[in-house]
């Protein structure tokens, strides 16, 4: 049953208005939103799900108060961990994508001819069912593409079944925090490599380069012992803390240094082209040098 009460994070001004508040404790950073109204909120048997509606960005999905996706900006976040490893590969066909419940990745996966099947495994269909009602703009209107296929468990004992299953895997998970922490941790890795064809790509995010690059040179460092070809890149997502993202490519044998571009899919695309898609892996100083780092 639904209650709209109470939502993680939020908290009503003087002036009677409602924010949502998004702290970074350790660097006394806090990120606030103007809510108008509340959509929906739920708690599943994992977190609390919630859709607002916020003044400047438009629908929001909200998990455990952490804002996940909106309306106004989602499109960059699941054009540039899509795009990037699919175009990087020749040909995918087999994609699996861990996380992504709000769906936008894998509406973005399917733009590929050469996709037959995308396995979305998400550990809570509270986040999907949210986004297919609330967040059409990110999720898509209408049933979805029928190459996608659900899988409501949990992302590491699904890839552990797997071996030589994927051409592309991609980890679209939430914060290191809760149920996602394993997702970022080398076992999990490990089990992601096993589950890639000969030839496979994986791609995750890597957290803010800002805020948490701890996280990103220990994702960095664990995928440059298990691939020959690991690459860093960015993107700027204003909701995000900071306003900048990192994602991190690993593969088998492809390198997006050398090939890919030529290969984007740019019809309906409102972030990625081959210019970003060239231009994402020149890094600034402080990031190349926080991933020089062992």
């Amino acid at each position: 049953m639904e209650n709209k009460e109470g939502i993680i994070g939020m908290y009503t001004a003087a002036d009677g208005t409602q924010w949502l508040s998004d702290p970074e404790e350790r660097f006394g950073f806090r990120a606030n939103w103007k809510v108008n109204r509340i959509l929906h909120r739920v708690v599943s048997d994992y977190q609390e799900v919630a859709v607002v509606e916020t003044e400047g960005f438009g629908k929001t999905l909200v998990l455990d108060g952490i804002v996940q996706t909106t309306e106004k900006d989602g499109f960059i976040y699941n054009e540039m961990i899509i795009h990037i490893p699919l175009a990087t590969h020749p040909r995918p066909s087999d994609v699996c994508i861990i996380g992504g419940g709000d769906c936008g990745a894998a509406r973005e996966a399917v733009k590929y001819p050469s996709v037959r099947n995308v396995d979305m495994v998400e550990i809570d269909p509270e986040v999907v069912k949210a986004s297919r009602k609330y967040l059409p703009e990110v999720a898509g209107s209408g049933e979805p593409d029928p190459r996608i296929r659900f899988h409501y468990e949990d992302g590491t004992a699904f890839i552990r079944r797997r071996r030589d299953a994927y051409d592309v895997l991609v980890v679209d998970s939430s914060d290191p925090v809760g149920p996602a922490k394993v997702l970022f941790e080398r076992p999990f890795y490990e089990d992601v490599h096993r589950s890639l064809k000969e030839d496979g790509i994986m791609v995750c995010q890597s957290e803010s380069p800002v805020f948490h690059p701890d996280v990103l040179s220990s994702v960095h460092r664990t995928l440059k012992d298990l691939f020959p070809v690991v690459r860093t890149y960015l993107a700027a997502i204003p909701t995000y803390p900071g306003g900048v993202w990192s994602f991190t490519l690993a593969s088998k044998k492809h390198d997006p240094l050398l090939e890919g571009s030529e290969r984007l899919q740019e019809d309906g695309n409102r972030y990625v082209n081959r210019d970003l898609f060239e231009s994402c892996f020149r890094l600034p100083v402080y990031v190349k040098e926080r991933l020089q780092k062992r």
